[in-house]
């Protein structure tokens, strides 16, 4: 069954999406937001709850880490083989992540995500007032990538130091991220159309949220 893109833009009317860079402050907003608006926040991975629904056929990407040989594997692929997962996890998750909304919004509350959803896929289901752009400086996403406590990305810094060449694998993972925030990702963020914030050290946590409020009509 496919459901038409003008019903979900429908359905999501109370639905605010950032999508960005890492580092760019995302997490901290969506969680912000959803507390003074009292709302419901999405983190990121929201859509976990439906991993079960996958398939190693129908999403390969999704299903990489349980058909990977080790962690080692997956800290020294290539910068295009990791883009190029990440750029197919974000398609395969799209249709969990749209599910996990619809289930969300019956509640009638203000829904705030974190999301992977692509430019192209938000722009035939949400509108510009509900989509938010954060950006962070290029060296900023990569060079600050594991100083935050986020259990994931502490456990594959960990898989990073048990590695034969500790150093080398952290040079090939950066290059990784290097490469999933390149240039080439930054252009097609500010020719989208849509809301774009760079975070910068001189704007407050305060100041940030008070923007995106004043962008989603809050």
């Amino acid at each position: 069954m496919e459901i038409q893109n003008n019903i979900i833009k429908y359905i999501f009317q109370n639905v605010y999406f950032i999508t960005g860079t890492a580092y760019a402050g995302k997490s901290t907003m969506i969680k912000l937001l959803s507390e003074k608006h009292d709302g419901i926040c999405c983190g990121e991975n929201y859509h976990d709850i439906l991993m079960k629904a996958i398939s190693k056929k129908e999403q390969p990407n999704l299903s990489y880490l349980s058909t990977m040989k080790d962690w080692q594997e997956f800290i020294s692929r290539t910068p295009q083989e990791y883009d190029d997962w990440i750029t197919g996890c974000g398609k395969e998750a799209a249709d969990l992540e749209i599910v996990r909304l619809i289930q969300l919004v019956v509640q009638g509350k203000k829904v705030f995500v974190d999301t992977n959803i692509s430019i192209k896929r938000l722009k035939e289901i949400s509108d510009y007032n509900h989509v938010a752009i954060m950006l962070s400086p290029h060296s900023m996403s990569v060079e600050k990538f594991f100083d935050r406590e986020d259990e994931e990305k502490q456990f594959i810094l960990t898989q990073i130091n048990r590695a034969k060449n500790p150093k080398e694998a952290m040079e090939n993972y950066k290059k990784c991220l290097a490469k999933v925030n390149s240039d080439e990702k930054y252009k097609v963020y500010d020719n989208s159309g849509f809301f774009t914030m760079l975070r910068t050290d001189s704007r407050t946590i305060s100041e940030a949220l008070r923007t995106l409020e004043n962008h989603f009509g809050l």
